[in-house]
């Protein structure tokens, strides 16, 4: 007897407790053992997802329930990796579309199911935290509603199923108020409502890659649904990519059986499988029986908007942190495999040699790349983001964000001052029940570069917001993205405590009393917006002359902390990052003050 199956992607904004339904999923279906300790969060598994409380990388699991297996594709809620819910939509049948009882639909709710509704997959809703204080699971299903109809939903689709969930409390209910106290509803809707995958298994195989992994014992794995057909470990297959077609044998063969993969000796269509035996992968790869040899259309997401220049680490203190991958030639290596596994990152192939430059969807998407990197050893110098800018019919464009935010009513002021300085413009403003403020603005992508962090100052950690990609359009005009200069050292040496009570005078510093510092290393931010060379190393000259006054010490201010996003948003164009595994350092990209004086007067000049 054939094996039913279900293919099912979870998709959300962000927050709205996508990942904890799914582990409460995992739980009710007895992945786990009654006794067993289940760390929160199961399907992050990657060390930052867990720091940062956010889904990054798609994965795939699966579950039985009363004969059926169920393999199920959690996705990223954040914008900045939507590739990520572009590309796995392709592999399944239906969608699970959790939206939070409090907050209703919000930007990203609005982009996934437009996706999903352009892979022509029907969602089931579930109106999800009813348990939290506050919620309106009703009026979260009416915007719901009134979200599909604004999508150009069809009248069928307007009829969608809907449950009303906790993942926290682990129960799905028919309505608000049921008693139902478990997730049996929401099994039996997934296997009711979502359509069996179709595919003929006795036609010539077809399988688009959009799944990749990297074994040390076993190399490459990649995989997706075979959307028709049957693959057999021994069998020869066609890879097919624009021009390339490459033949190769399938060596080792995986299904997913609860959190992990196991192996298998056939899979039929409709399954999600997982192969080896070819190195060289992309997303997007179709694979194929030699007697059908067809590749499959890529697979669409949105423009990248950003990009960003790696360089090898120059300066005097490289290869001091603990760097093991500190040449150009290492760091993109590990760039272009980060391209081939992710369909919204890509490199500049026209580029000097000497830099990597690369295009992605957002600044969190770049940082969280730096970020791995740093963790696996690499050093590298990085520039400030840079938004892509086209012409179109002689005019400049630029790309835009549609701006969500929810905050304190005391903080509306402060908020708006600083989106104009951004070059945002005000499209709504509602008064919700809470008394907090949604306000939704137009934005250059440009004007939203290093705002998220000052944003959680002005609402002292109170504000929620997101963004979605909204085409590009005219120009806007200069964005002020600094108001202070640098304060930069101007010999090598340590940070002393004599230098830091005169500097912090003049600007904040960035360091601590004892750090190492090099001739040109940005040490602070300049009380004024310009640029002040300081002698950071200067040391209290000894002599043998007492007074009641001369060995009294200033208190020192608290030097000023970077997270790596705040960092990249600080820079300016003559600015680089310094990213080791333990430091982050600013650095003039000129590093010796008479040659960067030079340049900057040849600047001018040109300008």
């Amino acid at each position: 007897m054939p094996l039913s199956i279900r293919n099912v992607g979870i998709i959300a904004h962000v927050d709205h407790g996508k990942t904890t339904l799914v582990d409460a999923i995992f739980r009710q279906a007895g992945l786990f053992r009654d006794n067993q300790h289940v760390q929160e969060r199961i399907m992050d598994s990657n060390e930052l997802e867990r720091e940062k409380g956010i889904t990054i990388l798609s994965k795939v699991a699966s579950v039985r329930y009363r004969g059926t297996k169920i393999n199920i594709v959690d996705t990223p809620g954040h914008v900045d990796f939507g590739g990520e819910v572009e590309r796995v939509l392709s592999m399944v049948d239906g969608v699970l579309l959790i939206v939070d009882a409090f907050e209703g639909p919000m930007p990203q709710t609005r982009f996934v199911l437009k996706k999903a509704f352009e892979n022509h997959l029907k969602p089931i809703v579930c109106i999800n935290k009813i348990d939290r204080e506050g919620a309106r699971p009703l009026e979260a299903y009416d915007k719901t509603l009134d979200l599909f109809i604004d999508l150009g939903a069809s009248a069928d689709d307007l009829f969608f199923p809907h449950l009303y969930t906790s993942g926290t409390a682990g129960f799905a209910r028919v309505s608000p108020d049921g008693a139902e106290r478990d997730l049996r509803e929401l099994f039996e809707t997934i296997v009711n409502a979502v359509p069996p995958p179709t595919g003929d298994p006795e036609a010539p195989l077809l399988l688009q890659v959009n799944n990749l992994d990297y074994s040390d014992y076993l190399g490459r794995m990649f995989g997706g649904k075979v959307l028709q057909g049957e693959i057999k470990v021994g069998d020869r297959l066609l890879q097919l990519r624009e021009d390339r077609q490459v033949s190769f044998t399938v060596s080792n063969l995986w299904t997913y059986e609860g959190l992990s993969l196991a192996e298998a000796k056939s899979v039929r269509a409709g399954e999600i499988a997982m192969l080896s035996g070819l190195e060289d992968v992309r997303i997007s790869d179709t694979l194929a029986s030699p007697a059908n040899p067809v590749a499959l259309p890529p697979i669409q997401v949105e423009p990248s908007t950003l990009t960003m220049d790696f360089y090898a680490n120059n300066s005097p203190l490289a290869g001091r942190d603990g760097g093991k991958f500190l040449t150009i030639h290492k760091i993109r290596e590990r760039l272009e495999k980060e391209e081939a596994v992710s369909v919204s990152v890509t490199i500049d192939r026209d580029a000097p040699p000497e830099i990597v430059k690369v295009a992605a969807r957002g600044e969190l998407q770049l940082a969280v790349l730096i970020e791995t990197m740093r963790r696996e050893g690499y050093e590298m110098q990085i520039s400030r983001p840079q938004v892509i800018l086209r012409r179109e019919a002689g005019e400049l464009q630029e790309p835009f964000e549609t701006l969500t935010l929810e905050l304190p009513s005391e903080s509306v002021g402060d908020v708006m001052e600083e989106l104009s300085r951004r070059r945002g413009e005000l499209r709504e403003m509602e008064t919700l029940e809470s008394g907090a403020v949604r306000l939704q603005y137009s934005m250059p992508t440009r004007g939203l570069i290093g705002f998220r962090s000052g944003y959680l100052g002005l609402t002292r950690g109170l504000g929620l917001m997101s963004t979605l990609f909204d085409g590009y359009q005219p120009y806007r005009g200069e964005v002020v993205s600094r108001t202070q200069g640098s304060l930069i050292a101007k010999d090598p040496g340590r940070l002393t405590r004599y230098a830091y009570e005169d500097i912090q005078e003049r600007g904040s510093l960035f360091y601590e009393v004892g750090t190492e510092l090099y001739g040109g290393m940005i040490v602070g931010a300049c009380a004024r917006d310009e640029d002040m060379i300081v002698n950071a190393t200067k040391a209290k000259a000894a002599n043998n002359i007492r007074s009641s006054t001369s060995e009294s010490t200033i208190p020192l201010d608290p030097n000023k902390e970077f997270s790596l996003e705040q960092a990249l948003a600080w820079l300016r164009d003559d600015e680089l990052l310094e990213a080791t595994p333990k430091q982050l350092r600013f650095r003039k990209k000129v590093l010796d003050h008479a040659q960067r004086r030079v340049a900057e007067r040849r600047s001018a000049v040109t300008v």
